[in-house]
């Protein structure tokens, strides 16, 4: 039988909703931290709303109008700019785009992360002199640029320092007037739903080269790594599994060698395919054990396998017979060098403006009451476990925004206009306890 989807992925889904709760949790608590302070709430003026200053005096079409006027600007700056990369990316210029990624981390941890810490030192009274501040937050940002971007750096560090980030961003959106909050992240999810699954997207092109090319986007992007054994590669399932493809004949034969793992009475069978394994593909399992897992078809040897919880999907019942020929022509080993790359993917990755843009809306939440955080936050991470359940299954990119975003919005709207009024007025009137 089929692994179902949990199974597969589960790890890796709580691996992704367990930084985005922490990220969400942390800006709900600055903002309420920075808003019951005595100074006034203060708004920022940012490429987000650089065309209409909201104005508490302004009537309701005005707001409305401007903030869409804001949001339309606004998008259309990301799609140029988004455009740009493109084309920089395209054109090999990707050392450029490294040191321009490190250099905003360097900045939205020096200047603005700087600028919420002294805030905060404010707000606390901690007694801090100006020298020590500047060595804290010079070491702070020194090590969160080497953390992100230097590869000897542990897994864990480099994900505390990519919520830091997330949660920095978020809170500076926070100061945003809330009309243009509120038309932003629904025009940033429509512009994530097309750039991404859109022919000419500017994020799918993105995706679709980066996988041409078989690299890393230069950007900055939570990976959840699956947790693996020291000596464990994808054979930790209890599979060997050797391929061997014949680009003449145009036919591929897939070899299946249960391991020493598996029960007494398939060890000869074990003893034949791996016997067939060495032979075939010219590498046995005998010189590593248990934990040997070699993938091969055609001119395409991928050794991420051992980083992938899904290396194994491509067999999952036991009871088969330990050598399967598939026979095909040649889109048949496309096909298959497709299914290869797929179950050697390196996990889910999540890319750094959702946790920003998911903590924005409950950041806004927060500055009218809790009820209405917890309805938005049940939303998103509902919406946020849907957009990867049908990660799973369609296997390719997809938009993280438009579902939890369409979500978030509509249970803060449903739970500020219906919800809250009548939780009020029945406890008030002693109806609820």
């Amino acid at each position: 039988m089929e692994s179902s989807v949990l199974e597969c992925i589960g790890v890796e889904i709580i691996g992704v909703m367990s930084p985005v709760s922490i990220c969400m949790f942390l800006v709900v608590l600055l903002v309420y931290s920075l808003s019951t302070s005595s100074s006034p709430e203060t708004t920022i003026t940012t490429a987000a709303n650089l065309v209409y200053a909201e104005n508490p005096s302004d009537t309701t079409t005005q707001k409305l109008e401007g903030a869409l006027l804001n949001a339309v600007v606004f998008v259309i700056l990301i799609a140029i700019v988004t455009f740009l990369l493109v084309l920089l990316y395209y054109y090999n210029c990707t050392s450029f785009l490294r040191n321009y990624v490190r250099f905003s981390a360097f900045f939205v941890l020096a200047s603005m992360g700087g600028s919420i810490f002294l805030s905060l030192i404010q707000r606390f009274s901690i007694p801090l002199d100006s020298i020590t501040c500047f060595i804290l937050l010079f070491n702070f940002t020194i090590i969160g640029v080497l953390s992100i971007f230097a590869s000897a750096i542990p897994i864990i560090l480099r994900q505390c320092y990519m919520v830091c980030l997330g949660i920095i961003v978020a809170a500076w959106f926070t100061k945003l007037p809330e009309w243009t909050t509120w038309t932003l992240l629904v025009a940033l999810a429509v512009y994530d739903l097309v750039a991404v699954l859109a022919p000419g997207g500017p994020l799918k092109l993105l995706v679709d080269l980066a996988s041409s090319r078989n690299e890393e986007l230069p950007a900055l992007i939570y990976e959840a790594r699956p947790t693996v054994a020291p000596t464990g590669r994808a054979a930790a399932l209890g599979f060997l599994v050797a391929g061997v493809a014949d680009s003449e004949s145009s036919s591929i034969e897939l070899q299946v060698v249960p391991t020493e793992n598996q029960s007494n009475s398939n060890s000869n069978s074990n003893s034949n395919s791996n016997s067939n394994a060495q032979g075939a593909g010219g590498s046995g399992g005998g010189s590593r054990g248990d934990s040997v897992a070699v993938v091969r078809v055609e001119d395409f040897v991928n050794d991420e396998g051992e980083r992938s919880p899904l290396v194994g999907n491509a067999i999952r019942d036991e009871e088969r017979s330990p050598l399967v020929e598939v026979m095909g022509n040649e889109r048949e080993i496309g096909t298959m060098r497709r299914e290869v790359e797929e179950v050697t993917e390196r996990g889910i990755k999540l890319g750094l403006g959702d946790f920003v843009f998911y903590s924005v809306l409950v950041g806004r939440a927060a500055m009218y009451d809790l009820m209405t955080v917890y309805a938005c936050y049940l939303a998103i991470i509902s919406g946020l476990g849907c957009t990867l359940i049908l990660l799973s299954v369609c296997r390719h990119a997809l938009p993280a925004l438009p579902i939890s975003i369409a979500l978030g919005v509509l249970f803060y709207f449903l739970t500020r206009l219906l919800m809250e009024p009548f939780i009020v007025g029945t406890a008030t009137n002693l109806m609820m306890f």
